[in-house]
């Protein structure tokens, strides 16, 4: 009897130096979730075997997927870039901090950011401050523009300080209405397993690209539909520089003021494809949405 030959496994690296198998369910899944249809989800899975290779990077894989799916739905490949178009809220972070701000508003939060908030010991400038009423949210916000640089436990351990000193002070400083003080650690790429055990011990609220489930910045993002204008394929690097420094941060921001885009110096024929973009990448979040009969998201703790 003949003999079946194995199919090779092909090895993807990772950004850290990590190596892993070759995942075609990894990348279907992350196509739907983009709100691909099925029958393109299995062309561009069919395209990438063709162009895949032992040792391929994770930044070259995702350039092909992405290119595949830009070529067929530009919408669809705006959110398939999140991941990056995420890490494009820089260099500064402060468009990353108005960005968690943005989450925490369209969840019925009050929300501040940049302010210095008395501590016991010190005063600290706390990147978002999110309240309601009776929830009270101080946030330290770690933008990383390298899926590869993660928050490990050191930095877990420091911001886990900071608030404590704060805590301490703020009977002093809070009405009678505060029923609930959280500190956070927010960032857009990964915690390590010790940072994650080490927040969830002693009380620090986490929010990661991956981290909690259900409740990660990924999930947040899908949830509540808002997606960064670096997601939009049509603006130029200089251009999403430029959207970003008018305090434009959102797709839906775009789509109500296009306007803006004429004072950034772009044509008005191009003007209306990007906004048409963001309109659309906007729009099939909802229908996605409907589609999942997804329960009414509340960021909460």
């Amino acid at each position: 009897m003949r003999k079946r030959k194995d199919r090779k496994i092909i090895s993807v690296i990772k950004a850290n130096g990590d190596t892993e198998p070759f995942d075609e369910d990894k990348i279907r899944r992350s196509l739907i979730r983009s709100g691909t249809a099925p029958d393109m989800v299995d062309t561009i899975i069919g395209e990438v075997g063709k162009k895949v290779y032992d040792n391929i990077t994770t930044k070259k894989l995702y350039k092909i997927v992405f290119n595949e799916l830009q070529k067929r739905r530009r919408p669809a490949a705006g959110k398939y870039h999140l991941k990056n178009a995420i890490m494009e809220l820089g260099p500064t972070g402060f468009p990353f901090e108005s960005f968690i701000a943005s989450l925490f508003r369209a969840a019925g939060y009050q929300v501040v950011t940049g302010q210095m908030v008395e501590g016991h010991c010190v005063k600290h400038e706390v990147d978002v401050i999110a309240e309601n009423g009776k929830d009270l949210f101080m946030m330290e916000c770690k933008f990383h523009s390298s899926s590869g640089t993660v928050c490990d436990v050191k930095t877990a351990l420091y911001v886990r300080a900071r608030f404590w000193d704060i805590e301490e002070k703020l009977p002093a400083q809070q009405g009678t209405d505060v029923q609930l003080f959280k500190g956070w650690l927010v960032t857009n790429t990964r915690l390590t397993t010790d940072a994650e055990q080490y927040g969830t011990c002693s009380g620090l609220s986490l929010m990661s690209w991956n981290f909690p489930a259900g409740q990660s910045l990924r999930e947040r993002i899908d949830a509540n539909g808002l997606y960064p204008v670096t997601c939009i394929t049509s603006l130029s690097r200089d251009e999403k520089e430029k959207l970003l420094a008018a305090d434009v941060v959102l797709c839906k921001e775009l789509a109500k003021a296009p306007e803006v885009l004429g004072k950034i110096g772009v044509s008005a024929s191009r003007a209306q494809r990007i906004t048409e973009e963001a309109v659309n990448i906007c729009r099939e979040n909802m229908t996605m949405h409907d589609e999942r009969k997804t329960p009414k998201d509340r960021i909460h703790e």
